[in-house]
């Protein structure tokens, strides 16, 4: 019976020793990926800001600026890209929508960003765009990949439409969260102007003709959870300007907008308690289950020579038979 027991016991303990692995190394890799219907919204503020008041062309400074940034999946051209792409594929439909005070639009750039479900990798696609403009990016947008690095990572700005490195500058701790932080800079750089503008009547081509140019600025400042490569937090100090020609009335430049861009207090909580839950579960492909297992495994095993060590004994002293009679003769 012990050595029934001792076999079962043993298969058990093959059979916990090799899930281990298989987890780590071929079930996460493809259960741990961005669901293509994903929507998110996130708000920030840039509050005692300065921006451009279009009708006189002064800057003036406002008590607050709202953006609204919106990530919203679209699961048909997700499906579409996958058949040529030979790899599970997320299409967002991205829209950053600037207000004012007074709640009217200051610009909106709508984005399409396709890339590689499980690594965040770029998939380059027909309908890529950055306001409308096709765009190859490089690098990584929005979100991290899954298990992140201590190191530079390539990121793509969508103003300048392109890629530049986004420097890892340590660990920090946030809200109770390890999270990696990471920042770069993008020096003054000339911009296409958003193709909708505040004032009616007013296009970039308007614009253009008219000699303006708009430059641009930013330190861009992430706070990054490693485990699911998301931003629990992020900042902006960002400045534009509109230089030379006619519109300015003989200015050399005038600040379109300048402000410390910082996400919405209610936005953080709900964006932390999202990245926690979601965080113990990539956490249970990578770590709980797999040492769980082996763990189990190992403890199988030694439960399992113990018992066929124990059946291998004798139970117990057997007593000693008594001598056969001896005949007797006369």
């Amino acid at each position: 019976m012990r050595r029934k027991a001792s076999l079962i016991l043993l298969a058990l303990a093959v059979f916990f020793a090799a899930l281990s692995p298989l987890l780590r190394w071929y079930a996460y890799p493809r259960l741990a990926k961005i669901p293509a219907n994903e929507y998110q919204t996130m708000v920030l503020e840039a509050k005692n800001a300065t921006l451009l008041d279009y009708g006189s062309m002064t800057a003036r400074t406002v008590p607050k600026i709202t953006i609204v940034q919106t990530l919203k999946g679209d699961v048909e051209a997700s499906e579409k890209i996958e058949k040529t792409a030979g790899r599970d594929v997320v299409v967002w439909d991205g829209l950053s929508y600037v207000q004012g005070p007074d709640g009217k639009m200051v610009s909106k750039v709508p984005e399409r960003y396709i890339f590689d479900a499980h690594t965040q990798e770029p998939v380059h696609a027909t309908g890529e765009m950055v306001d409308g403009d096709p765009v190859r990016r490089e690098g990584i947008e929005f979100k991290w990949p899954f298990l992140t690095e201590k190191r530079d990572y390539e990121y793509f700005d969508a103003q300048t439409r392109t890629t530049a490195p986004i420097h890892y500058q340590g660990t920090r701790t946030f809200r109770g969260l390890e999270v990696y932080y990471f920042e770069q800079t993008v020096p003054w750089t000339k911009v296409a102007m958003p193709r909708t503008m505040p004032v009616a009547g007013i296009t970039p081509e308007t614009v253009a003709k008219t000699g303006t140019t708009r430059w641009y600025t930013t330190v861009r400042k992430f706070w990054v959870e490693p485990v699911t490569g998301a931003p629990v937090y992020g900042e902006e100090i960002h400045q534009e300007e509109l230089r030379g020609g006619t519109l300015l009335g003989g200015r050399a430049k005038v600040t379109a907008f300048a402000g410390h861009v910082k996400m919405r207090e209610d936005y953080i909580e709900h964006t932390v308690s999202v990245i926690k839950a979601n965080r113990t579960l990539v956490l249970l492909l990578t770590a709980y289950l797999p040492w769980g297992f082996l763990l189990l495994g190992v403890l199988l095993m030694c439960l399992s020579l113990y018992l066929e060590a124990r059946s291998r004994r004798p139970d117990g002293p057997t007593a000693a038979e008594p001598a056969a009679p001896q005949p007797v003769t006369a």
